[in-house]
């Protein structure tokens, strides 16, 4: 939308506020990953996504052996079954042998619902620690 245009203000105003919104919810997942023990991720940068790896408990990882699924696919599906939160398993990525992952995006409203993440890990790794 080229400036001098009637409509240029209104849909500045919408790009930035999209833009800020997005950005803020990046950051805040991205700062409740870095606090969770046992997960890393690289700073948001320009997707919709974040990838954080995580270090499974031993004892998560025989869980999910128990129950026929890839660890990452077992944490993801806790997560989902605990919260409502979906997050996509690093397994469907080809990620490494040993190592996990899952994909995330923030495109959805607020940031409150990233504490509900957080606090599922926590049980989560206590659970299986």
């Amino acid at each position: 939308m080229p400036k001098g245009e009637p409509s240029y203000e209104l849909y500045k105003q919408e790009h930035t506020g999209i833009f800020k919104a997005l950005h803020e919810r990046a950051h805040a997942l991205y700062k409740v990953f870095q606090d969770m023990e046992g997960v890393g991720c690289h700073s948001p940068a320009g997707s919709m996504y974040l990838f954080p790896s995580m270090t499974l408990p031993q004892k998560a990882i025989e869980a999910a052996q128990k129950e026929g699924k890839k660890p990452d696919d077992f944490y993801c599906m806790r997560l989902l079954e605990a919260t409502g939160i979906c997050l996509v398993p690093g397994s469907g990525f080809g990620q490494r042998e040993g190592t996990f992952h899952f994909r995330t995006t923030f495109l959805a409203p607020g940031t409150e619902w990233t504490g509900r993440i957080r606090d599922f890990h926590a049980k989560f790794m206590d659970e299986f620690r």
